[in-house]
């Protein structure tokens, strides 16, 4: 947003616009053309912009002198990728971070560039989400980082003027997004060191979510509390003394718009300065300070319904009170002049007051933004950004050997004969496929597409006889899943297996016309079935039902409930078989939910196969692992083990080679805490993860692994080879077609070997009772 709030820049596709704040205003300018610039800023006193251009083939900072419309590249950085511009409210400096965690400070009038700090630790929010804020006077510069403790950040201050940086909270806590108050004699940030902690339904384990406030502390021992309590004496004021106060604020005032006040930092005694404000924890985002108020992002606490954004609030320090300024809110930008502030809602652009109670009246007008691309020259700048993400990101300087100039020789050559995106992404993965790693990705990318129509299913298998379609099987899982069923098995529903479908929607159903393509575009839509026990019109009936968008996931609870059938009937139900799809979310509910309703098992299948990763799954082992602390002896019922929600008997794990990243760890972790032998074939081996890199200009994306994994005893884990089994069964497709599972066969007669054994866990007996 500009300094007097009026106009926006608006980055779209490697270009620069500055547009008006709302309706109403002169058409659009372009502030840059160029094949890629980026995060553009306006200086506080509006005469010049900022932004990254990769012109010359790398990034570099670029001013423009509105007025004069000149531009002059600043630096000549040869290598890195920078993030968000933040100028000195005297527009004489800028501080950025690059990818390597480095702040660096730019001054504009000699273009010279200081690394000020750098981080050991990904930032809260990530590269991306590192804020700095100045200090009014344009002398300090305060920001936070992660150095010595993962766990926490710590706020630091740097000093212009001795160019020192000090280290102002403790970095006991995670204290983060500092910001100077508009006088300078303040600093608020966000804290997490409000403890209110959840207890699972399930077991006895427990989290800390929401635990963000807001804390204040003065720049200096001579500086009140901002919270400080008043006297609520009032002087009576003789006869024209009143005006003469009024005369000498509105002096004062002036005087302070001219030059803001210089406070002198002092960094002894800071955090013992500090307060916390009466602003309910929850999760707090970016702040912003304007006269006696204090402007923040409040999300929805953890648990709240999904798709729901932030609330842009305002903390009153006369009144004492927050009020809420706008709803539905993705991001906002305080101007210069801080009497406006641009928002994000909804997928669009608004400036509005920082009051309370705004509405969104007029919208910045980017319905009709239009830009000029020359896809060849595009695809010539995004292969060029591929290669230096992966220069500049990936997790080994020396890029596994490769030479990777010579690569940027030999397929960047291939995309001067690219007729497609297609073909600049086919290009782009044989580039990063060089590099020998694993999650090495290119998607999306400015590429036409067709639109599909979706198809309702009905959950079941069918077989074509007597000329006629008939149900062979409705595919069910466990009667307690009821997350998903056949649309065929609703109550009320007349429909068995063995019955025919003569009609879907009175359109009748013959060999030319498959089941499914009737029911094109009915997806969760009521549809009208004629159905008969015999392949004939007489006495069929009607029934209503409604299709379902997907059958993958009642599939997958019917092939989980026959293994688990298989297993119950093979052990006499004294395992439990439990199948983790992958380590994100839907594999983590997985593992939780099948485990708990099987906890009383003597043992368990634990079966990994294909399991396609997620998150590193130290938690989903943690479950697994939980041994017999103690016992607890009740005169009724049976007693207690502690802990209560674990399986203290004997474990084994199915893997095979279509397992890979988290499902690499899984098993590797399985074996390390020797929890128990692992069943099959070895698993993919892809354990180089990926954090993150910059989009590309049109809305493409590439992977860059940017961490391995290494053991403890300082050997990398096998990258391309996988987790070995210790009992290797290779898949027999031809049993497995005829219902016979070799490597579950063997997992079910390992785990009932280990409960026979001796030495699995037998509960003790409960000491005879005590005379005390």
């Amino acid at each position: 947003i500009s300094p007097d709030g009026k106009r926006v820049l608006v980055s779209a596709r490697g270009d620069v616009f500055n547009l008006p704040a709302e309706e109403g205003y002169i058409a659009n300018e372009t502030a840059s053309s160029g094949v890629a610039d980026r995060y553009a800023a306006w200086s506080p006193n509006g005469k010049y912009l900022a932004y990254w251009s990769d012109a010359s083939g790398e990034y570099q900072l670029v001013i423009k002198d509105i007025a004069n419309k000149t531009t002059e590249t600043l630096t000549s950085f040869e290598t890195g990728f920078y993030y968000n511009i933040h100028w000195s409210p005297d527009s004489k400096k800028v501080v950025t971070i690059n990818q390597a965690m480095g702040v660096l400070l730019i001054d504009i009038p000699s273009g010279s560039v200081k690394t000020i700090d750098k981080g050991k630790d990904m930032f809260e929010g990530g590269l991306q989400g590192f804020q700095v804020n100045w200090s009014p006077d344009s002398r300090y510069v305060v920001y936070n980082m992660s150095k010595e403790n993962s766990a926490t950040a710590a706020l630091y201050l740097y000093d212009s003027s001795s160019e020192n940086v000090n280290k102002i909270t403790s970095g006991f806590y995670s204290d983060s997004g500092p910001v100077f108050s508009e006088d300078g004699k303040y600093i608020f940030f966000r804290t997490n060191r409000t403890f209110n902690p959840l207890y699972s339904d399930l077991d006895n384990t427990f989290i800390y979510p929401n635990t963000t406030t807001i804390a204040v502390g003065t720049v200096a021992k001579s500086v009140p509390s901002i919270i400080a309590l008043k006297n609520d004496d009032q002087e009576v004021k003789k006869e024209g003394e009143e005006k003469k106060d009024k005369d000498k604020k509105k002096d004062k005032d002036e005087e302070e718009d001219k030059k803001p006040e210089s406070i002198a930092f002092e960094v002894d005694g800071f955090e013992m300065r500090l307060e916390m404000l009466d602003i309910p924890a929850g999760n707090l985002g970016k702040l912003a300070s304007i006269e006696g108020k204090l402007i923040y992002l409040r999300y929805p606490n953890s648990g709240s319904p999904e798709n729901v954004n932030a609330r842009l609030e305002l903390y009153d320090f006369e009144e004492k009170e927050s009020k809420p300024i706008l709803d539905d809110v993705n991001g906002y930008q305080l101007a210069a002049n801080r009497k406006k502030i641009m928002v994000s809602t909804k997928g669009e652009l608004a400036v509005i007051k920082p009051e309370p109670d705004q509405k969104i009246d007029k919208k910045v007008p980017t319905k009709d933004l239009m830009m000029s691309v020359v896809p060849a020259e595009e695809w010539k700048q995004i292969f060029n950004e591929v290669w230096r993400l992966e220069r500049d990101y990936f997790y080994d300087p020396e890029m596994h050997g490769v030479d990777w100039e010579s690569m940027r020789t030999k397929y960047g050559a291939l995309v001067e004969q690219a007729n497609s995106r297609r073909d600049v992404n086919s290009i782009i993965g044989n580039l990063i496929a060089e590099l020998n790693a694993s999650h090495t990705y290119v998607g999306g990318g400015s590429m036409e597409s067709a639109s599909s129509i979706n198809v309702g299913y009905l959950g079941a298998d069918f077989t074509f006889e007597n000329d006629a379609y008939r149900i062979k099987k409705i595919v069910t899982g466990a009667p307690w899943d009821l997350e998903v069923r056949s649309p065929l098995q609703k109550p009320g529903v007349d429909v068995n297996e063995g019955d025919y479908i003569l009609e879907i929607n009175g359109v009748a159903l013959d060999r030319e016309k498959s089941v499914y393509a009737l029911l094109q575009g009915l997806a969760d839509k009521t549809v009208q079935l004629t159905v008969n026990s015999e392949p004939t019109a007489k006495g069929a009936r009607k029934v209503l039902v409604k299709p379902l968008s997907s059958e993958a996931r009642l599939r997958n609870l019917a092939w989980i409930n026959n293994f688990r059938e298989r297993v119950e009937e093979a052990t006499d139900g004294k395992i439990g078989y439990v199948f983790v799809p992958s380590t994100g979310v839907d594999g983590q509910n997985e593992l939780f939910r099948q485990f708990y309703g099987q906890m009383n098992k003597e043992g368990f299948i634990i079966d990994e196969r294909f399991n396609n990763g997620g998150q590193i799954p130290d938690r989903f082992v943690e479950l697994l692992d939980r041994g017999p602390l103690a016992f607890w002896a009740v005169r009724d019922g049976e007693d207690w083990a502690w802990p209560p929600s674990g399986n203290f008997g004997p474990k084994v794990m199915l893997i095979n080679g279509f397992s890979g990243s988290g499902g690499d760890a899984f098993p590797d972790y399985f074996r390390k805490r020797e929890i128990g032998p692992l069943i099959g074939t070895r698993t993919w081996g892809g354990l180089i993860g990926i954090s993150g890199a910059p989009q590309l200009i049109d809305g493409g994306s590439v992977t860059v692994p940017t961490f391995r994994m290494y053991d403890p005893d300082g050997t990398w884990f096998k990258e391309g080879h996988g987790v070995d089994p210790d009992i290797e069964v290779v898949e027999d497709f031809e049993s497995l077609a005829k219902g016979t599972d070799a490597q579950l066969e063997a997992a079910i007669e390992e785990v009932m070997r280990l409960l026979n054994s001796g030495d699995s866990f037998s509960p003790p007996e409960r000491p005879t009772y005590e005379t005390r």
